[in-house]
């Protein structure tokens, strides 16, 4: 009698403390769509998390390179030596970084006359193959032309923007007027992505340029362009799919031997250790990197593995991470660099347990069921509650007027000559800042 009575008080213990726990979270705020779902869509196929984590596609080729274009700076090995007691404030770079999807390039259009039969992007490449990872929505649009499929972002989209404790327990609360909001420190990612990867160069040395320049300059007065180089690769999907795609390297990096090494630069950014995580970079990076890293994957599990397939499909030999912090926690506008670390692409790919078996066969899923249907326009989503992706059917001439609007009223430039957006947006408010 004496167990059963123990047993019973601490069931109802236990219940209690639930309760109690349940009362003290924030209520569950449903996330919005990255797009409106239409009447006149219709869903043609739903792809749960657990079915797609299952999928493998192994023993998949290596890429054949098909032309590789555009110039890259070489890394500055002394930001190597950067760490707490000796940070580097982040400087802002004023460069051109060109953000265009796969129908835009002109490169991919002329090769889709010759070479294979799916055209897609680095970015959109990972963000289908790393989408078991993901919590926030997002959407592709694939264009099925005959035996043709384009997979393209929208215009005008928060596409690019890099998602900020995505994976987190708690993700930052959705307030629009608040600093940390998704929104807000999606674009301060972005912008502190894009100032490290050119700041860690060396400027002023001569660049190491491909036979071919950059596709997406179309004015020398345009302004000076950012340190990247395309790579069109090509890879042997089996069963006649040949999948062409647009990768990207940030830099070079010259070996004591002479060899040049292709890089993949990205900044992993601390905004408020109380709120993501409670891992104090400037007192755990110098003597407990691992932590710091361990957190980071949990909170950003998605980010960094979109990062990991990138780097491996570009064929980049290393990928260079960065530590920056805000260098006041309630100021979002200056920001030090508190140190770096490096690795191979595949030897990480293991460490973030990335399974490049399962990312080829989520991909080699979709384009499978895509491919059986009929000539038309498709866009694939995250629903932005539960973990899996829709595909849906819709009609032909959708997102076209919005497009057309947009461009007249933002006054934004031809896609070849298209400065990130959000970037410049971010820039301006900081500016305003400053001038205050």
């Amino acid at each position: 009698m004496g167990d059963r009575r123990g047993q019973t008080g601490v069931k109802k213990y236990g219940k209690q403390q639930g309760m109690r726990n349940m009362k003290n979270q924030p209520p569950i705020k449903n996330r919005d769509a990255s797009v409106t779902v239409r009447p006149d869509w219709v869903t043609i196929e739903e792809m749960d998390f657990p079915r797609l984590s299952k999928l493998s596609l192994p023993n998949v080729k290596e890429a054949d390179d098909i032309v590789c274009c555009g110039s890259l700076e070489f890394y500055d090995k002394i930001y190597d030596r950067v760490n707490v007691k000796n940070e580097r404030l982040l400087e802002r770079v004023n460069r051109i970084f060109h953000t265009v999807t796969t129908t835009d390039d002109p490169v991919i259009r002329k090769l889709s006359k010759t070479e294979g039969n799916v055209y897609a992007t680095d970015a959109i490449l990972a963000t289908l193959m790393c989408c078991t990872r993901s919590n926030y929505s997002w959407d592709i649009v694939i264009e099925k032309i005959g035996d043709k499929l384009f997979f393209d972002k929208r215009d005008n989209t928060e596409f690019d923007l890099l998602t900020v404790n995505e994976t987190s327990v708690e993700p930052p609360c959705d307030d629009s007027s608040s600093l940390n909001s998704p929104r807000n420190l999606a674009l301060e990612a972005t912008f502190i992505n894009h100032n490290f990867s050119q700041q860690v160069l060396k400027t002023s040395e001569p660049r190491f340029k491909f036979k071919e320049s950059n596709p997406f300059i179309t004015s020398p007065d345009e302004g000076e362009e950012a340190s990247v180089a395309y790579r069109y690769r090509k890879w042997d999907l089996d069963n006649g799919i040949v999948l062409v795609a647009r990768c990207e390297h940030d830099a070079v990096l010259q070996t004591k031997t002479g060899e040049v090494r292709f890089l993949t630069i990205k900044a992993l950014n601390e905004w408020d250790s109380k709120l993501s995580g409670g891992v104090e970079w400037r007192r755990k990076l110098d003597i407990q990197r691992g932590a710091v890293l361990a957190n980071e994957l949990r909170n950003n599990a998605c980010k960094l593995a979109k990062w990991t397939v990138q780097a491996l499909l570009a064929g980049s030999d290393v990928i260079k991470f960065g530590y920056v912090s805000r260098a006041h926690v309630r100021d979002s506008s200056k920001h030090v660099i508190l140190g770096t670390q490096q690795y191979k692409p595949a030897e990480f790919a293991q460490q973030i347990k990335l399974n490049m078996d399962n990312a080829w066969g989520i991909l080699r899923c979709i384009i499978d069921i895509c491919m059986k249907q009929k000539d038309g326009k498709y866009l694939i989503m995250k629903d932005p509650n539960k973990p899996l992706i829709r595909l849906y059917d819709i009609p032909d001439n959708t997102f076209e007027s919005e497009n057309e609007d947009a461009e007249e009223e933002e006054g934004l430039l031809s896609p070849f000559t298209y400065t990130h957006t959000y970037c410049n947006l971010y820039r301006r408010d900081m500016d305003r800042k400053d001038l205050q």
